[in-house]
């Protein structure tokens, strides 16, 4: 077991892509500053991939100045579960989940109470800029909140889970499962204490997971053995990976999707800076794969699902 970790490690680190790399050789020349400004923008993301037709949250309601604010407490009022989110933000920073309303407050994940006031406050907060990755003003708004698929809930305590795929000129080429804890109060950022289960290719299975930088077995809260997670639905979520190109086409992308019991596939963001924890994640790096594209970049009028035969190709290579 020891021998076989240290290979792993050893491997990793031939094969991983570090922060510079990725910045100076795929971000840089790929992404283009007025596609990577759109992506930073959630609500107008959102509407560049309904326009594709592309699955998202429905938006309930949407706030660019302070003086709009008493209308936003009036539309929460309308709803016992939801989502609050900036335009602008990152890393899951500044969004909160409401899971259930009770009389005159609404239940965050982990329990805690919130008011319409608080609500208002935080909201008064990512206008303000709080949370944008400028630190400039913001907007807000409020969407639908997502819930877990049945094949998640043993691996779920509080939140939803989404799946973070890696597309490179429209070709999906890495993905893990991105799964919230208590620590991460419903979210499954990583960095803010989700787990990262990275997902053999061909089949959305569980091949490995991470939680605060070490390898575990087993779910923090619930025990579940995270080798057993299978994603449902696997091919269509490559698929909509693929697409979200042909609307986007930023060359290096991250697409993060949940998978929800009642929508199916909903595309939660688009990232142009996808973090590299995927490869801890999966114990296998990035620069394998990306290499190997490279002599075999898609044809720009390539079908989604050719791009996404071309990304299981290059795993299929790589055994």
């Amino acid at each position: 077991m020891i021998q076989h970790l240290v290979q792993r490690l050893q491997r990793l680190h031939r094969e991983a892509l570090g922060l510079n790399r990725r910045n100076h050789d795929y971000m840089i020349p790929f992404n283009p500053p007025q596609l990577v400004a759109l992506v930073d923008n959630k609500l107008a993301t959102k509407r560049a991939l309904e326009e594709r037709r592309l699955p998202v949250a429905r938006t309930y309601a949407a706030c660019a100045h302070f003086s709009q604010l008493r209308d936003l407490g009036e539309r929460l009022r309308q709803f016992d579960d939801f989502v609050l989110k900036p335009a602008r933000g990152a890393g899951g920073e500044g969004i909160v989940v409401v899971v259930q309303r009770e009389q005159e407050q609404w239940l965050r994940p982990s329990g805690k109470r919130v008011s319409e006031q608080d609500l208002l406050a935080h909201a008064a907060d990512i206008l303000a800029g709080a949370f944008s990755l400028t630190q400039t003003t913001d907007e807000v708004f409020v969407e639908h909140r997502l819930q877990c698929h049945p094949d998640f809930e043993a691996f779920c305590v509080a939140g939803v889970p989404d799946v973070r795929i890696v597309v490179v000129h429209g070709v999906p080429i890495l993905a893990m499962v991105r799964l919230p804890t208590r620590q991460s109060d419903g979210r499954a950022n990583l960095h803010l204490g989700g787990i990262g289960v990275g997902v053999d290719f061909s089949s959305g299975c569980a091949r490995h997971a991470v939680w605060e930088g070490r390898a575990i077995e087993q779910h923090p809260d619930t025990g579940a053995p995270l080798r057993e997670l299978r994603v449902p639905c696997w091919g269509e979520l490559l698929d909509i990976s693929a697409r979200c190109f042909d609307a986007v086409p930023l060359g290096y992308l991250g697409v993060d999707i949940v998978i929800d019991p009642h929508l199916g596939p909903c595309i939660l963001e688009l990232n142009a800076r996808p973090g590299l924890a995927i490869q801890l994640a999966n114990g296998k790096g990035l620069r394998p794969l990306l290499e190997a594209l490279g002599g075999k970049r898609a044809d720009p009028a390539c079908t989604a699902a050719e791009r996404v035969e071309l990304g299981l190709s290059l795993h299929r290579s790589a055994g």
